[in-house]
């Protein structure tokens, strides 16, 4: 669990950076402070929690996928 979250964070804070590196670089306490006015996709202040968690989705997917065909794999050498 602290595992995943940490994967969460740090995706946070790269799409973050990647998307906003200018507004960090220049004024980034005034950026943080707008973030309440935000209107990005109609998600308002959330915007950033709605996309992490998209691209989590993405790739916790063929985490799981490799993890699934592991076990399979797994059991048939038991077996």
């Amino acid at each position: 669990m602290k595992k995943e979250l940490l994967y969460f964070v740090i995706i946070f804070v790269i799409l973050s950076f990647i998307i906003h590196y200018k507004e960090f670089l220049s004024f980034p306490l005034i950026h943080l402070q707008n973030l309440q006015n935000s209107e990005a996709f109609g998600f308002g202040v959330f915007h950033p929690l709605v996309f992490t968690l998209f691209i989590y989705i993405i790739l916790i997917i063929p985490r799981l996928l490799i993890f699934i065909i592991r076990n399979i794999i797994n059991n048939k050498k038991i077996n």
